[in-house]
């Protein structure tokens, strides 16, 4: 690794302290208290280095979809836009475990499904759905799919996500169950922009009979969490369901209260910082 990616990748490490004297808030989670350490924002002014915390990034979220067993065969995509050149988007190399997944071998790909920098194929079905949202919304910066568990059995009912829980309400009102194109592995170009169209003001989307998707106009990091928020949150309503008995629902206000103080973009991006830290110290070879 050359000296200035050592550069880079030491800063990204480094722990950030808050000063709220000086940084606007964004959330009530922030300290009021000056001088704590808590999870910063770096600000670029070389977009080099800003392309790098991006991909690095990047490769941390294909690792923690890793951890959680969301591997399924080379199914599975997540996309950022790069800060340059925004109609190119950066991706997970096609074949290649989530858990071997890092920087060295990103691809960056066009909205025509050509690889523009790095060695590997792109995932034809990834090109197909990530390349059309990315395409319709500019807003959109980062979206993850793969084929999970829970989250495609889910996807089989056609329904909406219930507000069973405080987690489960981080989602009210503000994810789409995507009926187009349901069953049909998305291999054709035309099948992009029909999926694409319902991804206007919303996280998430149940692409009934194919799984989960969410969509970021943050960051990766915000993307990637609210994905493996949304999966458990399939998992623990499936397990309400086969009790056979109703469940409390939270109140739609109370959910929207909920949705706006732990359902954020910037809660996302927050929830992913002790991920981030784990994978930093112990795999390293993200970086490579």
């Amino acid at each position: 690794m050359s000296a200035i990616l050592d550069q880079i990748t030491a800063a990204a490490r480094k722990e950030h302290r808050f000063d709220p004297r000086t940084e606007p808030r964004e959330s009530i989670y922030q300290p009021a208290q000056p001088d704590l350490m808590f999870p910063g924002r770096p600000r670029f002014d070389d977009v080099t280095q800003e392309r790098q915390y991006l991909k690095e990034r990047l490769a941390g979220a294909c690792r923690a979809f890793a951890r959680q067993g969301f591997d399924y065969g080379f199914a599975g995509h997540l996309t950022i836009r790069d800060p340059e050149r925004p109609e190119l988007y950066w991706t997970n190399p096609m074949c290649v475990h989530f858990r071997q997944v890092k920087v060295s071998n990103l691809i960056l790909v066009d909205h025509k499904g050509k690889v523009i920098e790095g060695d590997h194929a792109v995932n034809r079905a990834g090109f197909v759905l990530h390349a059309a949202v990315h395409e319709a919304h500019p807003d959109i910066l980062a979206m993850c799919h793969a084929h999970t568990t829970y989250g495609t059995a889910f996807a089989a009912l056609g329904q909406p996500l219930a507000p069973i829980s405080q987690d489960a309400a981080a989602f009210f009102e503000d994810h789409v169950v995507i009926n187009d194109e349901a069953g049909q592995v998305a291999v054709e170009e035309d099948a992009g922009p029909k999926v694409a169209d319902w991804f206007t003001g919303v996280k998430a989307a149940i692409h009934q009979n194919h799984g989960l998707f969410t969509a970021s106009r943050h960051s990766i990091e915000a993307a990637a969490f609210w994905f493996i928020a949304l999966e458990r949150c399939c998992q623990q309503e499936l397990m309400v369901r086969a009790t056979g008995v109703s469940p409390k629902l939270v109140p739609a206000e109370k959910s929207r209260y909920s949705r706006e103080h732990v359902g954020s973009e910037y809660i996302g991006w927050l929830h992913f910082q002790t991920i981030w830290n784990d994978l930093v110290r112990s795999e390293p070879d993200l970086f490579d």
